[in-house]
């Protein structure tokens, strides 16, 4: 561990509602959360394999398919998303459609209507219930010819895989409490050019949301290579850095001039993913991807990041290609296709487990620290940071993180308590230094990275 200032000090604080005194330190943050726990618990391979079946059995799904059938098409497949939502939300989900319809456009024949099933969990804490954290997976699927709306397409990995992880977290985390709100959200269009996301992440855009992260599953059932090799121990998180912005901005350019090309908002999203996943389930490991999507592909992150939004994307660590955006066919005695048979949905459910931990972790830890500068006025070897505080009422403090500039994940760290102003005895010019918020139980922000400021 890096030296600190010596005047900092330990600093007590209550774990809890009725839990004993215990000091929240560098080796017990962020602490281990109880209801997190549960969570992971109750994540059911079992049922995501059951919402995966249902949804292969609308036949297709693709966006401009049937929508007055009950039993085939997309129509019949969000009426039921909505259905199940609302059934195992109890009351406690607000699922609504949100629609927009679309003109035509390459992969549009006809104007037709593009609807999202949104599912809010409301947020329990004042200051905090007007943050939102977006899950989401789409819906939609199609064969080899974008176009064909009437084929079987039964999109079972591409992306019945990813719905049903965010219809399970929905079901399970509706049980649950937060402080801040959850929206677990499938989309459609995304075969089509994005056009479900993107209209959800414009009119949150317009709006003033405050989306403080967005996770998109997409292809995330195969625990398999194309070679049939097990790899059931770790997934993909493709997360971006530098956006790619036709203009740069003053604080996009400050951000490259200080070298934080990696530590934007979705890398330190991406950070706080990893970290939590991996504490929650065990040997399952997040390979944080620096990149927006894989090559000639993208995903419904995409409009969020666009937006301005932190947003990442989750996918299975190899995939086979004979299982996406094929025809059913059988060549050479074996099975072409998006089939139910090649998800495994005990892997799906550990993918699911990651995602539900790290929201959960998102929606109770304190939002990220606001205007957080580092002095440098003066010709010095230490690093004097400042911040904004912030409006929760459960906050106990602030942790000042840093790692080296070749490193990817923090390396130190440091609880300096509920202070706006810190001086760690680190040089500036060596490292790269992050501020969290930390609330009295022990939930850690996100980091947010300091700007300099004379």
């Amino acid at each position: 561990m890096h030296p600190v200032h010596k005047t900092a000090l330990p600093i007590l604080l209550l774990l809890g509602a009725g839990a004993h005194a215990a000091p929240l330190t560098d080796a017990t943050l962020p602490a281990r959360q109880a209801d997190v726990d549960t969570i992971v618990r109750e994540i059911s391979p079992q049922r995501i394999h059951a919402y995966v079946e249902k949804l292969v059995s609308f036949g297709t799904r693709h966006t401009m398919s049937d929508t007055a059938s009950d039993t085939r098409g997309i129509g019949a497949a969000r009426r039921w998303i909505k259905a199940e939502l609302e059934r195992c939300g109890a009351g406690k989900l607000d699922v609504q459609f949100q629609s927009h319809v679309h003109p035509v456009a390459n992969r549009i024949t006809r104007p037709t209507e593009i609807v999202n099933v949104v599912a809010t969990l409301p947020g329990t804490q004042p200051a905090s219930k007007d943050r939102y954290y977006v899950v989401s997976g789409h819906y939609d699927s199609r064969v080899t010819d974008v176009m064909n709306a009437t084929a079987d397409a039964p999109g079972a990995n591409d992306d019945a895989s990813g719905t049903a992880a965010v219809i399970e977290m929905a079901c399970v985390m509706s049980r649950h409490k937060f402080d801040a709100s959850l929206v677990f959200m499938t989309v459609a269009a995304e075969e089509q050019g994005l056009y479900g996301s993107g209209d959800y992440a414009a009119k949150a855009k317009a709006a003033g949301m405050n989306i403080a992260g967005m996770l998109n599953n997409d292809i995330i059932g195969s625990s398999h290579d194309e070679n049939g090799k097990l790899d059931n121990a770790e997934v993909r998180l493709f997360a971006e850095g530098v956006p790619p912005v036709k203009e740069t901005t003053p604080a996009l350019r400050t951000l490259l001039q200080t070298g934080g090309e990696n530590d934007s908002i979705t890398r330190q999203l991406a950070r706080h993913v990893k970290e939590t996943g991996e504490r929650y389930v065990p040997n399952f490991k997040v390979n944080i991807i620096y990149r927006r999507d894989r090559y000639l592909r993208g995903g419904d992150h995409g409009p969020f990041l666009d937006a301005g939004y932190a947003a990442v994307r989750f996918t299975e660590p190899h995939e086979d290609f004979n299982h996406q955006h094929q025809d059913l066919r059988t060549e050479n005695g074996r099975k072409i296709g998006d089939l139910v048979e090649y998800v495994d949905p005990e892997y799906v459910a550990q993918v699911a487990r990651v995602n539900a931990a790290s929201l959960a972790s998102l929606a109770l830890a304190p939002a990220a620290p606001q205007d957080v500068k580092v002095k440098t006025a003066n010709l010095d070897n230490g690093t004097d940071l400042v911040w904004k505080p912030n409006a929760e009422p459960d906050l106990a403090g602030y942790r000042i993180v840093w790692r080296d500039t070749t490193a990817p994940l923090w390396q130190g760290s440091k609880f300096v308590g509920n202070v706006t102003t810190y001086r760690v005895d680190l040089s500036k010019d060596n490292l790269l230094f992050g501020v969290q918020a930390v609330d009295k139980d022990g939930n850690v922000s996100p980091a947010t990275y300091p700007f300099p400021a004379r």
